[in-house]
């Protein structure tokens, strides 16, 4: 069976849903850090709630993605994280209480496990492997352009109402990408070619993750994304911090922008990303996504607040809009064939979410000890580690 054409009417749903489940994914959590510092919370306690959270959801990643490629239901897997991040921000509203933060933070980021391979194992059932990197960017430019809204949104009526209508407004938008996926046809959705299976394979089942482990371009791949992460992933809520610490910006309208900002670099950078890599492989894609972390941790050191917001912040919209159609990208047709692509998208955000997990508690307690500026500079370092070992396993990775 051929492709269909991202042009197609039929892909509107998808589409909507991709712009939509922006919360899914990050959800509240630039807001909430700021959110409870003005309630008395300390850099280090709201990094470690987060931290929390994170972890819980990098547990259940690998087997949500062997749930997935197994599930003849994919469109549930998006139902669910929906559900997850409207319960996420009924709790931080009903109470700022230490464990039912962190349990809001537990059921976000059940969200956001889910959420990116259901959403990969669809956009591959409609597309198949053939049109997916096509279908993929398109994808991501609809998502990061659902983030810069619902952002702006979230600042406007955080400005003008206060940090409930932020929360409200997430639910909201979770609400929303339910009714989108519920209108993609469940017939759109081919199961064999969701999971990557061989078209004359129809009983290759997920294997155990073990055997999926032992796939070295992929474990190369999730180890240099856990170190890019466990530098970057801090720098945006510890800035927000930073800017409202200092008394130079107001908490929601400040995160807002910072979110913008980065989220519209994103739109562009992810559809040029799809046409590189159409042309050649991922490998310079990755590579150069590592190579702005570094560079905005210098900048983050040396501006702060208002200055320092836009180059900060486009520098992320370009390292991460190259990353997120990339690295889906990757795992994709490296797994092609072998039934296990939703298994690998867990796995791989699994140990890329050790990095991510350890990030908020890492940055906050350095920030405690240290301050703000030498922590950007210690956190952008990771970016070299991940390029270091990139270069070190070039050969093994670079056919993708």
């Amino acid at each position: 069976m051929t492709s269909r054409s991202p042009s197609s009417p039929r892909l509107w749903p998808l589409f909507g849903l991709n712009f939509f489940m922006a919360d899914m994914q990050s959800g509240i959590g630039p807001f909430v850090g700021v959110f409870l510092q003005e309630r008395g919370w300390a850099s280090g306690l709201i990094g470690t709630a987060m931290t929390i959270g994170n972890v819980s959801g990098m547990l259940v990643t690998t087997p949500i993605g062997g749930f997935i490629d197994a599930s003849r239901n994919k469109r549930m897997w998006v139902v669910i994280p929906g559900v997850c991040v409207v319960l996420a921000s009924a709790i931080i509203l009903l109470s700022q209480n230490f464990w039912a933060v962190t349990f809001s933070q537990v059921a976000q980021s059940l969200a956001s496990a889910a959420i990116v391979p259901a959403v990969t194992g669809i956009t591959l059932g409609i597309a198949r492997q053939k049109g997916f990197n096509a279908l993929n960017g398109r994808n991501q430019a609809f998502n990061h352009a659902g983030n810069m809204v619902g952002a702006a949104l979230s600042g406007y009526l955080g400005y003008r109402y206060g940090y409930v209508a932020v929360f409200l407004l997430a639910a909201a938008f979770g609400a929303i990408a339910i009714a989108c996926v519920l209108l993609i046809p469940a017939k759109a959705i081919d199961d064999r070619a969701a999971r990557g299976s061989k078209e004359d394979d129809p009983d290759s089942p997920p294997d155990a993750l073990t055997m999926l482990l032992k796939h070295k371009p992929l474990l190369v791949l999730a180890l240099a994304l856990a170190l890019f992460h466990l530098g970057n992933a801090a720098i945006v809520p510890l800035y927000g911090l930073a800017a409202v610490s200092e008394t130079q910006a107001n908490g929601p309208s400040f995160v807002a922008t910072t979110v913008v900002i980065a989220q519209g670099v994103m739109v562009v950078t992810s559809l040029i990303a799809m046409r590189v890599a159409s042309k050649r492989n991922y490998w310079p894609v990755i590579l150069a996504s590592f190579l702005f972390l570094p560079v905005r941790g210098v900048l983050a050191f040396f501006l702060t607040g208002w200055w320092g917001v836009v180059p900060v912040q486009v520098l992320d919209g370009i390292g991460t809009g190259l990353q997120t159609v990339a690295v889906p990208g990757m795992v994709a047709r490296s797994l092609n064939g072998t039934g296990r692509i939703n298994l690998g998208q867990g796995a791989v955000i699994t140990v890329q979410g050790v990095g991510a997990s350890l990030s908020p508690a890492l940055g906050g307690w350095i920030a405690e000890w240290i301050g703000y500026g030498p922590t950007f500079l210690l956190l952008g370092g990771f970016g070299l580690a991940s390029m270091a070992l990139w270069f070190a396993f070039g050969p093994a990775v670079k056919k993708y």
